[in-house]
């Protein structure tokens, strides 16, 4: 299948990567991050500073730095920038209320120096509740149309359930074949 295809693709040697995980806090960061390393998610608390995970995923070694999404925290999210290979940027679908200020914190996020052209996914998180807006809501919401210098994603999922997450991280690793090429 496509794992076979990806590590022929990419030779032997475990290619590493660095992501930096963010979104506010309540977005299910932890969770998504729990659900990649194939963690028990039953029990999740509020990140305080960050956590480091690596995941192996489609043959690569993925760095993934979860850093808390409390107001008190985002200032230093800066900090951690520097050598991403990709932004995943995690929303609570159903948490409308704070829509505009998710999106003005991706928007600063995005205009940093740092992440000049590092892929973006967005994983659409708690699609699993009834008050959830769909993906397409929520990308046209936060005008990812107008991202012209990255490549991004956005991907409905519930990190609870995983329904969607394994959809991200297929667009994950086609950005890295991509970036190879």
């Amino acid at each position: 299948g496509l794992l076979s295809v990806i590590q022929r693709l990419k030779g032997s040697p475990e290619q590493e990567l660095r992501i930096v995980l963010l979104g506010l806090d309540n977005a299910g960061k932890t969770t998504l991050l729990k659900r990649l390393a194939s963690e028990e998610v039953s029990t999740i608390t509020p990140t305080q500073g960050f956590n480091i995970k690596s995941v192996h995923s489609h043959g690569f070694k993925l760095n993934v730095w979860d850093i808390g999404g409390q107001r008190s925290i985002r200032p230093y999210w800066k900090k951690y920038l520097g050598s991403t290979d990709l932004l995943i940027y995690v929303i609570d679908s159903a948490d409308q209320k704070r829509f505009e200020e998710t999106g003005q914190e991706l928007a600063e996020l995005t205009e940093d120096e740092s992440l000049t052209g590092v892929p973006l996914l967005v994983f659409a998180n708690k699609q699993d509740l009834v008050t959830a807006a769909p993906a397409a809501e929520i990308a046209e919401g936060l005008s990812l149309h107008t991202y012209r210098d990255r490549e991004w994603q956005i991907q409905a999922c519930s990190a609870l359930s995983g329904e969607g997450v394994q959809d991200g991280m297929n667009w994950i690793s086609s950005q890295i074949m991509n970036r190879k090429k």
